[in-house]
């Protein structure tokens, strides 16, 4: 039986089956860690923060219920000692640079190999710096902003109903509800919006949104 005392309790914050499944193995096999539990949802999240002593959170905040990353900072203000991986289906240079700027800086894509992640979460467990090689590559490309607002901030009709009923305040949950979709429809539907807009938490999205029109000011009393 492994020595517990030196293994690594890791916490999952993801939705995607595969994934989840995929790092279990791989941290099994590993030897050092012991994933303790898996959740879906930010209260599951501190829940668990709350009443486990997790050394490292794996977590993909875009397949979570986070409102932006302004919440996540505060989460990790909360748990100071706690040591973040970040893995992601896509991540936009913007979002890069605002892990960085919360202090998450050991960041990859879910494409990645298995030897890629083996260095990550090295690298996140030690306190030191790791990104994915095409993030790399983001990061250090020149800014290049369309110039047409058409082209990022075009969405679909399903995803400005969404802007709406965020707008309205109803939660992830309320407006799948509403909208008689899954919950991780209506994240993935979010996610799509900010990375079209360029926009990084509700406030921002809320903004963008009476600017560009989306929505009534005098309708949603804001």
């Amino acid at each position: 039986m492994e020595n517990t005392d030196k293994t690594l309790q890791v916490l999952i914050a993801d939705s995607q089956f595969l994934i989840i499944e995929s790092l279990k193995i791989l941290l099994q096999n590993d030897g050092r860690f012991v994933v303790n539990k898996v959740v879906t949802e930010k209260n599951e999240l501190i829940e668990s923060l709350n009443l486990r002593s997790s050394s490292l959170l794996i977590i993909d905040p875009a397949l979570t219920d986070f409102e932006g990353f302004t919440e996540l900072k505060e989460i990790l203000s909360r748990f100071p000692e706690l040591k973040v991986l970040v893995i992601s289906n896509n991540i936009s240079k913007r979002e890069l640079q605002e892990y960085n700027s919360v202090g998450i800086t050991s960041v990859i894509l879910k494409t990645a190999g298995k030897e890629e992640i083996t260095e990550a979460l090295n690298a996140a467990i030690n306190g030191k710096k790791y990104y994915s090689n095409e993030l790399l590559d983001l990061l250090f490309e020149k800014d290049e902003r369309k110039s047409s607002v058409a082209e990022t901030s075009q969405l679909t009709n399903a995803e400005a109903e969404i802007v709406r009923l965020i707008a309205e305040g109803l939660t992830t949950k309320e407006i799948a509800a509403r909208k008689f979709i899954s919950f991780h429809t209506v994240i993935s539907h979010r996610k799509n919006i900010f990375r079209k807009l360029g926009v990084t938490s509700i406030s921002e999205l809320i903004m963008y949104s009476i600017k560009a029109g989306l929505i009534n000011t005098i309708e949603y009393n804001i």
